[in-house]
């Protein structure tokens, strides 16, 4: 039996239209999973405390707050150093917490760094599970950025925006701007566009709004939730 040509072409516009967008939705929805347990969250010392008496507390150090420039999509590594104000504890199930806590101070006792119960966490060596959640968080932002990357140059004209419009959507923070782009270019792409196609220099204008509406909306959600809900807030 010969497939007609007409069958090949249908499958490839589903494949484009649809299985290789969903792909990367459900990659966006692990992606945010992981994201969110493995962000790095404020406690106090009575947590460290309690992690502490409990036995939860893998690895253990102190730090002067966040590196930048990271991977995408990847928690920051803290900035470590030696007699620094911060201490920066990871737990068995995969999270990471830190704490402001004194080296040594005669109202709070010991620097918690010589608490013999932390003996192991401070001499831990080696990736944590911490470590592989976080490094498969930024495996799979690598993943839906190059997939949505290519979609978008190789993919047929967008039809709300152009390329450029949708370049930079999609760098929205939290891949807003690529489930966006999903929606609109490829579930709902064979809806005209209410009107003219947006430019290059409209989408630079949505992305710059977008960030700081997307900033305020994570910290007033924080603010309302609590840190451990919306880290990072």
């Amino acid at each position: 039996m010969i497939d007609r040509p007409g069958a090949a072409l249908l499958d490839r516009a589903w494949l484009r239209r649809r299985a290789l967008p969903l792909a990367v939705a459900l990659c966006w929805l692990v992606w945010a999973a992981l994201a969110w347990w493995t962000a790095p969250r404020a406690a106090d010392e009575a947590e460290l405390e309690r992690d502490l008496a409990a036995g939860r507390v893998v690895t253990m150090a102190r730090a002067d707050g966040w590196q930048t420039g990271g991977t995408w999509g990847r928690r920051p590594e803290p900035r470590y150093g030696e007699g620094a104000w911060m201490l920066v504890w990871t737990r068995p199930d995969g999270q990471i917490r830190y704490a402001g806590v004194p080296v040594e101070d005669p109202e709070t006792g010991p620097d918690p760094l010589a608490d013999p119960r932390a003996r192991d966490a401070t001499t831990h060596y080696g990736d944590t599970l911490a470590d592989a959640l976080a490094d498969a968080a930024g495996l799979l932002a690598l993943v839906i950025g190059a997939g949505w990357l290519l979609m978008l140059v190789a993919g047929p004209p967008p039809v709300a925006g152009t390329r450029w419009f949708w370049f930079w959507i999609g760098l929205l923070p939290f891949g807003l701007g690529v489930l966006a782009w999903l929606h609109r270019e490829r579930w709902r792409g064979d809806v005209p566009a209410a009107g003219t196609r947006r430019s290059g220099w409209s989408g630079l204008g949505g992305l710059l709004l977008g960030g700081i509406l997307v900033s305020v909306a994570v910290a007033g959600l924080a603010a309302l939730f609590g840190g451990y809900v919306v880290p990072g807030g």
